[in-house]
């Protein structure tokens, strides 16, 4: 058995930290709707469905401080505000294709 390091406050296991930043319904449907590129939160919010303003913005929030992704504001009026995937949100492009794959598969096996 390998030594696990506990590093910056996160979780020994690596299985945890990972649901720890995306285990949220809200969080892992953002990371799929931004996947293709740059939205906005009114975009967001319509392709995602059922969430509230409320929770998708401190789901945003959130994924923000973790460095999943990155807010721009626009100095406009109104004001215009764009979300994106950083480099490591966009890592976790094979997590979610497995996901789907897997879901896929499930579906199938169900009819």
């Amino acid at each position: 058995m390998s030594e696990q390091k506990i590093t910056k406050g996160l979780p020994a296991c690596p299985v945890e930290t990972t649901l720890m930043l995306i285990g949220d319904k809200w969080k892992v449907l953002i990371l799929r709707d931004l996947l293709p590129g740059t939205k906005r939160f009114g975009e967001l919010k319509k392709s995602i469905g059922s969430v509230s303003q409320k929770v998708l913005t401190a789901q945003l929030r959130d994924m923000e401080k973790s460095g999943l992704l990155i807010r721009t504001v626009y100095a406009e009026v109104p004001p215009r505000v764009e979300y994106s995937l950083t480099e490591l949100g966009k890592s976790l492009k094979p997590v979610l294709d497995a996901m789907q794959n897997w879901g896929e598969g499930y579906q199938s096996s169900m009819v």
